[in-house]
C-alpha cells in the first residue's frame, strides 16, 4: 500500500546516467547514453515533492511533481518539460516494498501510448525505467533508464 514518505529516498542531489532508445515503437535496439543531474526536495511535509532534472546538451530537462492522495494511498507523477513548460497528464500508482509502478496515458510523436514508470529504491542507487505500450498495454517496450548516484544529502 502507498505511503506519504515513499519517495523520501530520493531527497537530495544526484548525478544521473541516462540510457534512452534512439527510436521508440519501431523495434530499435540502438541506445544513446548521456549524463545529467537531479535534485529532489519535499513539499508540504512529504505530501508532495519536486524533482528537477538538468541534462546539458539535450532538450530533455524538466521537472517532476509528485503528489500523494492519503485517502486513496496513491501517488500521481506529473512532468513539465523544458521544451514547452506544460504540465503533462499524470501517471498514477504506488510502491510495494522497494518497487513502485505508475501508469497513465501519453503520446509519442503524436501516437497515443500507455506509459509505465518503474521505480526501484535500490541500496542508495535508485533506478527509474520508462516503458511505452502502443497496443493498449498488451506489450511494453523499455525506452528510457535513469540510474541515480547521490552527490549529497
Amino acid at each position: 500500500m502507498g505511503a506519504q514518505h515513499d519517495f523520501d529516498f530520493l531527497f537530495g542531489q544526484w548525478t544521473v546516467r541516462h540510457r534512452r532508445l534512439r527510436a521508440r515503437g519501431r523495434g530499435c535496439t540502438d541506445w544513446e547514453e548521456f549524463a545529467g543531474t537531479a535534485e529532489t526536495r519535499p513539499l508540504l511535509g512529504g505530501l508532495c515533492d519536486i524533482e528537477e532534472h538538468q541534462i546539458p546538451g539535450h532538450d530533455f530537462s524538466g521537472v517532476a511533481l509528485r503528489t500523494f492522495d492519503p485517502a486513496k494511498q496513491l501517488w500521481s507523477i506529473y512532468w513539465v518539460s523544458a521544451r514547452d513548460g506544460l504540465l503533462q497528464q499524470p501517471v498514477t500508482g504506488r510502491f510495494e516494498g522497494d518497487s513502485g509502478r505508475f501508469e497513465g496515458d501519453d503520446s509519442d510523436g503524436g501516437r497515443p501510448v500507455k506509459v509505465r514508470f518503474l521505480w526501484q529504491r535500490g541500496d542508495g542507487s535508485p533506478r527509474w525505467e520508462q516503458f511505452f505500450s502502443y497496443d493498449s498495454g498488451v506489450t511494453w517496450e523499455l525506452n528510457w533508464v535513469m540510474a541515480f548516484q547521490r552527490l549529497s544529502r
